[in-house]
C-alpha cells in the first residue's frame, strides 16, 4: 500500500512568549511557517529553542500570544530514538497507529511503508539492540512519519551520531522532505546542518530567546559537495555572525 500524502500544515506565531517561574524564556515572537516549508531554529545552548519547538507542537502553551496550526497531525523525532527494546522495528514504528486503535494488519502495512520511506524495510524484524545508531534514528523517523503528519518537529535528531552518518541522514531527510513536502521544523546546534536542511534559518539570542536573524538559504545542490560549497558557507557565516553578535551583546 502507498501512504496517503500528508496534509501540509502552516503555523502562525503571534506575539508568543514563554516564562517559567517568572523567568523569561522566549521574548515576543511573531512569524509564519508556510505549509510545506522547512525551518531550522538555532541559537546558544539553553536559549529556548526546544521550548519554542514544544510550543509549535502543542506540548506546551505560551505565557502570552497565540500559536495557530492549520489542519494536519504532528510528528516528533527526538535526539534519543526511544525505541521499545522488546518490540521489533516494525512494531515500534506501528506503535502510534496501535495507540490510535488502527487494526493490526492495516497498521503493520502502514509501518512497512514508513520503513521503506527511510530505507529501513530490510530491518523490520530486528530488535533495537541489533541496530546501529543511524538505523535507530531511521526507525525513530519512520515512527514519526507513520501517521502522515502535516508537521514534523525534529529536536537534534542526529546530534549523537558520528559526522559521516549524520551527513548521510541529513541527505536522506532533505530528500524525503523534498519528495513528501510535509512542514518541518528542526532544532540543531550545527549551523551547517541547519543551512543544508532548511529553506530558512531562525537565529536566536541567549535566553530569553530573541530572534536576531531570519536567514533564507540559497538554492544549493543538496549533495556531498554542498558541505564545502561557497553558497552554504556564505549562509553559515551570515547566521553565525548574527548569533555571535547576540552573544557578545548579552555579555555586556
Amino acid at each position: 500500500m502507498e501512504l496517503a500524502p500528508p496534509s501540509m500544515c502552516s503555523v502562525e506565531l503571534t506575539a508568543v512568549t514563554r516564562e517559567f517561574d517568572m523567568v523569561g524564556i522566549l521574548r515576543p515572537l511573531t512569524r509564519t511557517l508556510e505549509p510545506g516549508s522547512f525551518t531550522a531554529l538555532v541559537g546558544p545552548s539553553g536559549c529556548g529553542k526546544t521550548t519554542l519547538l514544544r510550543l509549535i507542537g502543542g506540548l506546551d502553551a505560551p505565557s502570552t500570544g497565540r500559536v495557530t496550526r492549520s489542519a494536519g497531525g504532528v510528528g516528533f523525532c527526538f535526539q534519543e530514538p526511544r525505541l521499545l527494546a522488546w518490540r521489533t522495528v516494525l512494531e515500534n514504528v506501528a506503535l502510534p497507529l496501535e495507540l490510535a486503535g488502527m487494526p493490526r494488519a492495516r497498521r503493520l502495512a502502514r509501518a512497512r511503508e514508513a520503513l521503506r520511506l527511510v530505507q529501513l524495510d530490510e530491518a523490520a524484524t530486528r530488535f533495537p539492540h541489533q541496530l546501529s545508531g543511524g538505523m535507530k534514528m531511521r526507525a525513530s523517523l519512520a515512527r514519526a512519519l507513520v501517521a502522515r503528519p502535516g508537521l514534523l518537529l525534529l529536536d537534534e535528531p542526529f546530534g549523537a551520531l558520528d559526522e559521516v552518518t549524520r551527513h548521510e541522514l541529513d541527505a536522506e531527510l532533505r530528500a524525503l522532505w523534498e519528495r513528501e513536502r510535509f512542514t518541518a521544523v528542526l532544532v540543531t546546534h550545527s549551523m551547517p546542518e541547519a543551512v543544508y536542511l532548511a529553506e530558512r534559518v531562525l537565529v536566536f539570542s541567549p535566553r530569553p530567546a530573541r530572534l536576531v536573524a531570519d536567514v533564507e538559504t540559497p538554492a544549493i545542490a543538496r549533495d556531498a559537495a554542498a558541505w564545502t560549497s561557497d553558497a552554504l558557507g556564505a549562509s553559515v557565516r551570515e547566521a553565525s555572525t548574527a548569533m555571535l553578535h547576540a552573544i557578545e551583546e548579552a555579555r555586556r
